[in-house]
């Protein structure tokens, strides 16, 4: 009798408890489903995967009594953890000043927009026809092309002037014209869009060839402070072409060696493993068979039949 009434005791305990088990369960899904959506690059979500494992398996290792092992696995999730906060230190910023701003819904609608960006053909023709005739012209132009995730504006020396404009040809001629007020900067092109125009750049403190004019500087300076991103240059003295990448410049280019050059590095950015859209179809999948299981049950059924009447 004495053992009936301890299971029951514990059966009881258990049931009282499994409402707090639920939303534990629930926010820890919500979380992972947060850091699912904003991560979209395939590299980056390994690295977070990994993340995870060693701290299911440090947690696993502590559970069933292997201590030695459980110590080096803390270790190494705390150091995981501050090598993870370097590396993703944009998505970590971005994510606390949103959640400051109370704002985590937008951010997650923002990152999904981002993720499905990708650069079709015709905008590698713009480009390429736009720098084709400012290089025949002798013409200077910087044109930063995001690779992957957005620049911050805090990477710039001075924003720019927002426009927001389809990139076309006749566009990126008109900036660098000398004539506007604008030609001096860089042009901001993300996805389909000029995002921004007479942007000033940090200068590269890398030791260069005296050939090299301040354009040629600024965009070995952007790529070293920004991975994801490309940065175009026309000399204004030679009209020859150069693309800046990782703070280092490759020179001299053809229209043809560009446009092969953009068509690589787009490509890749556009090819990434982004899990967005799989999540958002999860979720409505999710959503309808939650409303279907509702409806089936009695008292939401009942209820509904009453509020037609």
């Amino acid at each position: 009798m004495g053992q009936f009434w301890e299971r029951g005791q514990l059966i009881l305990e258990i049931l009282r408890g499994w409402p707090l088990r639920l939303l534990d369960g629930v926010l820890v899904v919500l979380l992972v489903y947060t850091i699912l959506v904003l991560i979209g690059e395939r590299r980056t979500l390994w690295m977070v995967r990994g993340f995870i494992v060693l701290l299911l398996a440090s947690t696993i290792s502590r559970n069933v009594g292997l201590a030695l092992l459980a110590f080096v696995l803390d270790k190494l999730v705390i150091g995981s953890a501050v090598a993870m906060a370097f590396i993703l230190q944009g998505e970590f910023r971005r994510l606390l000043e949103q959640i400051g701003r109370g704002r985590l819904g937008q951010l997650l609608v923002i990152a999904d927009r981002e993720m499905m960006t990708s650069q079709p053909d015709n905008v590698i023709d713009e480009l390429v026809d736009a720098i084709k005739e400012l290089s025949q012209n002798r013409i200077g132009a910087l044109i930063i092309v995001e690779t992957d995730r957005p620049i911050d504006e805090r990477d710039f020396s001075v924003p720019g002037v927002k426009l927001n404009a389809e990139v076309s040809r006749e566009l990126l001629q008109t900036i660098f014209q000398t004539s506007t007020l604008l030609h001096d900067g860089a042009v901001l092109v993300r996805g389909t869009r000029v995002v921004a125009a007479g942007v000033i750049l940090p200068i590269s403190e890398r030791s260069a060839s005296r050939q090299l004019g301040t354009r040629h500087r600024a965009a070995m300076g952007i790529t070293e402070r920004v991975e994801d991103c490309i940065c175009l240059v026309v000399s204004e003295e030679t009209g020859s072409i150069s693309v800046a990448e990782g703070g280092r410049l490759i020179r001299p280019l053809t229209s043809s060696k560009l446009r092969e050059l953009l068509s690589a590095r787009l490509s890749l950015s556009a090819d990434r493993d982004s899990v967005t859209p799989q999540l958002r179809s999860l979720s409505k999948r999710l959503r309808s068979q939650g409303r279907s299981l509702l409806q089936r049950l009695p008292f939401f059924s009942s209820s509904a039949s009453r509020g037609k009447k």
